[in-house]
């Protein structure tokens, strides 16, 4: 309970912070003061000016929601993945769900005005999450044909799908003949916040909110996914069936995800590990405090990604790169005995 209370705090500090600071920079205080006025519909305060009231309302204070709400929902769906096939690797960019909503918001982007039925475009977040439900379909698929669904088998078939569905992208860019098509989609494959408005938050904070509330309610399930197929049958869990449910709700959440900010790659996999190794394994605990860390970590990235190039924004999967590798390297060549632990 401490812990969860000390990263509610600090979240909420460090969004304050990151609101404020930018090419204009403003005072904690006057960030509190414009927020409070913007929602409780009161006279704008006369320290700072109508211009960059309007910076932090309609600009940075969406960008910052999106940002904690796609780090909370990313983190999360690592943990579940994690959790449901028993790997300290799997997320949804390892397992191909991200790929495959790449390739439908790429075809969108590049594609869209070619693909409308009764005067309907397919837009981006639409294309991602279509692309990400055929994905999903296609590991469980690839990884049930013949035979029971396994962990080692869903971890292949989402390589291969990732693979296939991160060529066909780059095809897609490839041959494209519009220019600023091409440039749009290769940006937005290395995650973007810079588009967040208010009037594109409502299904994504819907969205990761319902799932959150959902594996809140599923913690018994994760515990027992975590300790192998065997325990979950000895406490009567079809471990198969929840596998697939959990699956499919992924597929979901990343769609939406992918289809607000782009492929940001690395938080449901750094996460889950850098907070279990001092919450620990239980999902009790763990589950909601990944939650708020994720949300405080892109927020963190976000900012990164803002202030750290002068003549505009860095993309924010470069971020989440740079810093998930030296992680990834450790799973991979060091001992990651708190997994499970």
């Amino acid at each position: 309970m401490i812990v969860r209370w000390g990263l509610i705090i600090a979240l909420y500090l460090i969004s304050i912070v990151a609101i404020g600071v930018g090419s204009v920079s403003v005072a904690p205080i006057d960030v509190w003061n414009i927020l409070k006025s913007k929602i409780i519909n009161t006279d704008s305060i006369n320290t700072v000016s109508l211009a960059v009231q309007d910076i932090i309302w309609e600009i940075r204070t969406p960008r910052v929601i999106l940002a904690a709400v796609s780090g909370a929902g990313l983190a999360l769906a690592g943990l579940v993945m994690q959790a449901s096939v028993q790997n300290p690797l799997a997320e949804p960019f390892i397992l191909g769900i991200a790929s495959g909503a790449s390739v439908g918001a790429v075809v969108a982007i590049l594609l869209g005005g070619m693909l409308t039925v009764h005067g309907i475009t397919l837009g981006v977040a639409s294309g991602a999450f279509i692309g990400a439900i055929v994905a999903t379909l296609g590991v469980l698929l690839l990884a049930g044909i013949r035979q029971r669904l396994s962990t080692v088998r869903l971890i292949l078939a989402g390589a291969v799908v990732s693979a296939l569905c991160t060529a066909i992208s780059n095809f897609i860019i490839y041959m494209a003949a519009d220019a600023e098509g091409m440039q749009s989609a290769a940006f937005w494959t290395m995650g973007s916040l810079a588009d967040a408005k208010w009037s594109g938050l409502f299904l994504p904070v819907l969205v990761v909110a319902l799932m959150c509330a959902y594996f809140l309610s599923q913690v018994r399930n994760l515990d027992a996914l975590l300790l192998g197929e065997e325990a979950a049958v000895t406490l009567g869990i079809d471990a198969t069936k929840q596998r697939r449910i959990y699956m499919a709700l992924i597929a979901l959440l990343t769609g939406v995800l992918v289809s607000q900010c782009g492929i940001i790659g690395f938080v449901g996999l750094v996460i889950p590990h850098m907070v279990r190794s001092f919450v620990g394994a239980g999902h009790r605990q763990l589950l909601p405090a990944v939650i708020l860390f994720g949300a405080i970590f892109l927020v963190l990235a976000d900012l990164l990604s803002r202030v750290l190039l002068p003549s505009g924004d860095l993309p924010i999967g470069i971020i989440t790169a740079l810093m998930g590798a030296p992680l990834l390297m450790k799973l991979l060549f060091g001992n990651s005995k708190n997994f499970g632990g």
